[in-house]
Formats: structure tokens, C-alpha cells, sequence
């Protein structure tokens, strides 16, 4: 049946909530995610509820904003990151976000990888480290907020990259805050190579049809370091998923949206938010109906016992909605 506003109310809370939502830098899913929600959660509040939406970059610093209170609700990416800040490594060293937990998690199918002009006869990243060619990368800046600068360097670092031996071979790293910013240097022919991820986006599919690219499949020792010092894992983009794309490429897992607040916040909130997550989710799917599920910037159709299984403890909340509705044993 098509959600329709309005007719099937849920719980409500009595008292008014002001709560503080973390999306993303503006124009991309995490925002559309907020508007979403916070619709939902204000109808089902007392009148004069106010909720408002700030910009993030949805990494790093939505634990962050979590932790320290100054966000209510934040969404990061990809999920699999998440476990790293309760753990206290990788940008989060020395200092484990404990009180973090979750109340779903949003499928997007996603991958980071570097792409690279077929010019410079570069197959593999043992190609890469061996012809040195004089170019130019662009990826994400690694600012200590965002995860995918952070995971760029660090994939570069384990595939034998450091930003020296760049240097030494006369290439440069040029670096943006978004994907699609990367992704138009490319496209304007003023970088050679990009790593980045958001493969699913029209810009990925205008860059691989436009410009002769070739993926770089990441190497099993690569792989193998992040998995043991991060816990990372390894995912495929798959044969002829890009035009002329011939065998399958090995890349880093960069899926799902998860949904973030604080273990102290009230129950009956995170219950609500929770429910509307679940409850409503047809809203929020019909914005990505024009996109195959495997293409679009989040996945559909919502299921409730995948929302539920998150990468980090389920808010006490947000555990009580899924079980009442079985989607959690």
C-alpha cells in the first residue's frame, strides 16, 4: 500500500522536542534522509517542536557531533567505518566514542576505487608503482572529518603510495571536500586519476563513458592490511557494471548509510524515530523509484530487519521497535 502523510498517525510524544539533525554538505542523500525524518518526528510531537537540519560532511564528524552532544541525530558513511570510532582507531586513536549507538542502517550500494587514464598504460597498482608516471590523482581531502580522504590515504599508504613517493615521481594529489568535485576534474581533463567513491552517480557513469578509464582492482595485501588494522572489508564493482568494464575489479566496501545518536537519548524518542523509520519509509523510497536499486543513490526497497542490523549497538530504543515488529529475533 502507498504511504500516504497523515493516515496512519503512530505513537506521539506530548512534549515538544528542539533537536539538531546532521546531514551531509547540502544537496546530497543524507539531507533528503533529515527532511524525512524530522517531518515525521515533528508530526508526532507536542506543538512548537522545532528541529533543524546542519551541514556535515557525514563522516568523522558525525561521531563526533554525536558524542559531544552538539548533534541529536547524525547520519555517516559507509556503515562499516562505524566500528572504528567505538574502538577508538583509525581518526578516532585514543579516544573510543562509547556512548555512540544506532537506530538503523539505510542500504547504498557503494565502492572506492581509483579510476586512471588508459594513456599512462596502467593496469595494476605494481604498474602504477613501477612506470611512476608524472599525473595527476584527485580524491578527497583527509581534513580529520572526512571518511573518504581518510580511507583514499590509507589505501594508498597499503597499496605502497605514500604521498613521497608521488612527489618523487613528479605527480601531484589534488584534493576536494566531495566526490562529484573530484569527479568533474576529471571530466575537465585537469587530473589524469581519481580515486573516489559514489560509483552509483551519473558523474561516475559520464567519467568512465567519456574519458578512456581504467579501474585499478586493489591487491590482496592492500586489502588484507586495512581488514586487520581497521577492520575494512573488501567488496567487487562487477563486470560490465562501467561500458567496457571486462572482469570484475577488487575494491573497498563503502556501502550504507547508518543512523547515529546518543546512548542517553530518551527512549520514547528513539522508540518514535525508530518507528517512523519503518513505518514511513515508503516517503522516503519514492524519491529514488527512477533509479534500478543497484544504480540508485539509496537503496530500496526498505526492509526492516536489515535496518536493524547496524554495525554498532542498537540504541535500547530503537531495539524495542524492531522487536515489536519481528525484526529483530
Amino acid at each position: 500500500m502507498y504511504f500516504i502523510p497523515g493516515m496512519n498517525d503512530g505513537p506521539q510524544l506530548t512534549r515538544q522536542v528542539h533537536l539538531n539533525f546532521g546531514g551531509d554538505w547540502g544537496q546530497a542523500n543524507f539531507h533528503r534522509v533529515c527532511s524525512w525524518l524530522c517531518q515525521e518526528v515533528n508530526d508526532r510531537t507536542a506543538e512548537g517542536s522545532r528541529i533543524a537540519i546542519w551541514n556535515t560532511s557525514g563522516g568523522v564528524d558525525s561521531f563526533h557531533h554525536i558524542a559531544d552532544k552538539t548533534l541529536d541525530f547524525a547520519i555517516s558513511t559507509p556503515a562499516g567505518f562505524a566500528k572504528m570510532a567505538l574502538k577508538g582507531i583509525g581518526p578516532f586513536a585514543g579516544k573510543p566514542l562509547s556512548e555512540v549507538r544506532a537506530i538503523g542502517v539505510l542500504p547504498q550500494r557503494d565502492r572506492l576505487v581509483m579510476a586512471i587514464d588508459r594513456k599512462f598504460g596502467v593496469r595494476t597498482y605494481a604498474d602504477l608503482r613501477k612506470l611512476a608516471p608524472e599525473l595527476k590523482i584527485a580524491g578527497s581531502t583527509n581534513n580529520g572529518r572526512n571518511f573518504i580522504g581518510y580511507a583514499t590515504e590509507q589505501m594508498m599508504l597499503a597499496s605502497g603510495i605514500a604521498p613521497a613517493h608521488i612527489a618523487s615521481w613528479g605527480a601531484e594529489l589534488v584534493t576536494k571536500e566531495r566526490p562529484e568535485q573530484c569527479i568533474a576534474l576529471a571530466l575537465a581533463g585537469e587530473v589524469d586519476a581519481v580515486i573516489q567513491e559514489a560509483i552509483m552517480t551519473p558523474w561516475w557513469m559520464d567519467l568512465m563513458k567519456t574519458r578512456d578509464m581504467v579501474l585499478l582492482p586493489y591487491e590482496e595485501e592492500a586489502l588484507t592490511t586495512v581488514k586487520e588494522k581497521f577492520g575494512w572489508e573488501r567488496a567487487a564493482i562487477e563486470k560490465d557494471y562501467f561500458p567496457g568494464l571486462e572482469q570484475d575489479i577488487a575494491a573497498l566496501e563503502f556501502s550504507d548509510f547508518l543512523l547515529l545518536v546518543h546512548a542517553d537519548m530518551p527512549e520514547d524518542l528513539a522508540n518514535l524515530m525508530t518507528w517512523c523509520l519503518c513505518e514511513t519509509r515508503k516517503s522516503i523510497e519514492r524519491h529514488y523509484y527512477q533509479f534500478p536499486p543497484d544504480r540508485s543513490p539509496m537503496g530500496y526497497p526498505l526492509d526492516p530487519k536489515k535496518m536493524a542490523a547496524t554495525t554498532i549497538p542498537l540504541h535500547p530504543g530503537a531495539e524495542h521497535h524492531y522487536r515489536s515488529i519481528g525484526a529483530l529475533s
